[in-house]
């Protein structure tokens, strides 16, 4: 409970005090790293393929086939072929791709998603959206910026003469042409035009096929048994709940214990890729394995592994991968590289720089640790050098079996770890030093991944989707610098990453940035109602969402004849109030305009119902199809979303609300 009780108070204070009074134990002489190296505090995962999807990573030109769970960021890029889907996670939203659908990530850090469609069709479900927070998606002609939780739809047509928006739940802007069309629920509107903006609007149509698969991909998130114990900003934790159980431990509270094979140990499954600017990043083969290896801590508890998360109401940092190697580089252990998982209350020292509010945040987030712990260890590696975390004695060192150990070259080469493993002997590694940084320098098939060895296979989007550019309303940063534009001072400190301001010299003074046409300020406009049959879509036999694969819907597709209102985090709107003409007129949608609701969830179980929960209701592992069980466990009231806003002439859905996340609290320093 004191545990508990001071974690309530670390994440009350704000992060400028907390600053400020960390910054005040820093010994004289030293200086802390400046906050503007710091990487973001959130990252997306590619948490779902169907069919032929590929990636390109942030400054490449080559395209690989797309892996799950490997972390995107800002510079991004993925594609979905012909009859193919994919799903990417960000905690508070969900980004589902269509066939033939290509998006990037013009910029992604904490406060702003910015996305880039080119062309084909995506569906987002924010989750929750805060004051600060700016989520902005780029087609050819015109700017969408959403401004409450909600579900949304948006389509770019595969000749970039029209932008499709519709708005299931929320309310959103369409900026293009120096015109903003204002969009609410229950509306749908066709954009056309580049120099000029014009907007036609209609009530939203009968849900296809893949809003009805979109719809059973936010059924996984929201009856999610995980959610009971995991922050539900935690990227991934959904899929935890077929991958293991949860079982209440002496001493570590609700612990994740993953049903795996004798002999399994953390981060062996997977592979290491570099991803910049967080270097060495650990990408798992499991379809659970994100959650638990880049948050919280594990452990092991009466003979088996388990994942401990970290608290609730703290606001999850994403960490590369909490490890501490063991040899590499100019150490001494016969040219290889081993690692093993950071146990409960031991501090991850991240290996690229950071300041001391983000080592504060991303380690209070993860596990039960005593700040003036984070302080001194910071002090002590990070500013001064004067010790190292060689001198800590950390206990899953001594485990058997948790230590991993590859050669350098199947290391830097993003190989299987699991089917090039070294043998390593106890005695042999008792001496040999350890380290918060893999000390070798990455290739660019570290860059690439695990598909790097398949060039030409992998799926790309036509060369005119690839040179289209997109209108943006926030200007995103320059483009990312090349990997071979940074491999000569990468090789310079081997397993770190440079810092911004040294990466950002790589380019020339005008570094290019990605390929948008900057929109011009736009005045309110008013639309026009939309006639039967009008709409490009209707006659195009190119629309994106004609090009969806006619297949049925997986688990228990909605029926189209039934109404629902997904719950939705209320949010205060972040627009400023628009005159009435800039806001269309809405109409009564037809019954069939989205797929149904599910069953309202039951509250949430008191403390010791959770400790004896029974067997047959922990989550079922192994499942061929995870999302396609209609019984999933229920989930308890607390982990509910607030109703989103509704057309006035509709009644309240009958879920009971969630609390409101806004007092989740951030780390200090973050």
């Amino acid at each position: 409970m004191k545990i508990l009780s001071d974690i309530r108070r670390w994440t009350v204070r704000l992060s400028l005090a907390a600053l400020v009074s960390m910054s005040l134990v820093l010994p004289a002489g030293a200086q802390e790293q400046s906050d503007q190296d710091d990487p973001p505090v959130r990252v997306a995962r590619l948490g779902y393929l169907e069919g032929a999807v590929s990636f390109q990573p942030a400054g490449e030109s080559d395209w690989v086939d797309a892996v799950v769970n490997r972390p995107m960021t800002t510079g991004d890029q993925l594609w979905a072929d012909q009859d193919s889907r994919a799903e990417v996670e960000l905690g508070s939203a969900v980004i589902d791709l269509n066939s033939n659908t290509g998006i990037s990530f013009l910029t992604l850090d904490d406060h702003t998603i910015q996305v880039q469609l080119s062309a084909g069709v995506i569906e987002v479900r924010v989750r929750r959206l805060g004051q600060d927070d700016d989520f902005e998606i780029d087609t050819p002609n015109q700017a969408f910026t959403i401004l409450e939780a909600g579900r949304y739809r948006v389509e770019a047509s595969a000749d970039g003469s029209y932008t499709l928006v519709a708005v299931r739940d929320g309310e959103g802007e369409a900026t293009g042409g120096g015109s903003t069309y204002t969009l609410e629920t229950g509306l749908a509107a066709t954009f056309e035009g580049t120099d000029t903006l014009t907007a036609e609007t209609e009530d939203i149509p009968a849900p296809d096929d893949f809003d009805n698969w979109c719809y059973s991909r936010y059924d996984h998130f929201e009856h999610s048994l995980s959610a009971r114990y995991v922050s539900n900003d935690v990227v991934g934790y959904e899929d935890l709940d077929t991958g293991g159980q949860w079982r209440p431990a002496l001493g570590y509270g609700n612990v994740w214990f993953p049903q795996v094979v004798a002999g399994w140990a953390p981060y062996r499954e997977g592979y290491w890729a570099w991803i910049d600017p967080w270097g060495w990043t650990w990408v798992d083969d499991e379809p659970w394995g994100y959650a638990p290896f880049h948050y919280g801590r594990w452990a092991w508890i009466d003979g088996q592994w388990g994942w401990i998360p970290g608290p609730m109401q703290v606001m999850p940092v994403y960490a590369p991968a909490l490890v501490v190697f063991v040899g590499g580089g100019g150490m001494a252990f016969g040219g290889n590289i081993a690692w093993f998982p950071l146990g409960p209350q031991e501090v991850f020292v991240p290996s690229y720089p950071v300041s001391l509010g983000y080592m504060t945040g991303v380690n209070v987030s993860g596990t039960n640790v005593s700040r003036t712990t984070i302080t001194n260890v910071y002090n002590t590696t990070i500013v001064n050098h004067t010790t190292n975390i060689t001198q800590v004695t950390y206990a899953n060192r001594r485990v058997a079996g948790a230590i991993t150990a590859v050669s350098q070259q199947a290391f830097v080469s993003a190989q299987p770890v699991a089917k090039v493993v070294v043998p390593v002997n106890a005695k042999q590694l008792a001496n040999v030093p350890v380290s918060s940084r893999a000390a070798v320098a990455p290739t660019v098939n570290s860059v690439l991944g695990a598909r790097a060895n398949a060039p030409g296979h992998a799926a790309t989007p036509p060369v005119a989707v690839m040179r289209r550019a997109v209108v943006a309303r926030k200007t995103p940063p320059p483009a990312p610098v090349s990997f071979a534009a940074r491999q000569q001072l990468l090789a310079a400190h081997p397993g770190q990453p440079a810092a911004r301001r040294e990466t950002a010299k790589l380019g020339p003074a005008n570094a290019a940035r990605p390929m948008v046409k900057q929109a011009p300020p736009g005045r309110p406009a008013t639309p026009t109602i939309a006639k039967p049959n009008s709409r490009p879509g209707n006659a195009a036999p190119n629309r994106p969402g004609n090009a969806a694969p006619n297949r049925p819907a997986p688990g228990n597709p909605p029926q189209p004849n039934q109404q629902h209102s997904p719950p939705q985090p209320t949010q205060p709107a972040r627009s400023e109030t628009q005159p009435e003409a800039n806001r269309p007129t809405q109409s009564q949608p037809p019954p069939s305009y989205r797929p149904a609701e599910p069953p309202a969830r039951n509250e949430r179980p008191q403390a010791e119902q959770q400790e004896s929960h029974s067997q047959s209701e922990q989550p079922r592992a192994n499942q061929p199809n995870p999302h396609s069980q209609p019984n999933r466990p229920e989930q308890p009231a607390q982990r509910q979303e607030p109703a989103a806003k509704q057309p006035p002439e509709k009644k309240p859905p009958s879920e009971k609300p969630k609390p409101d996340d806004q007092h989740k609290e951030k780390p200090p320093g973050i």
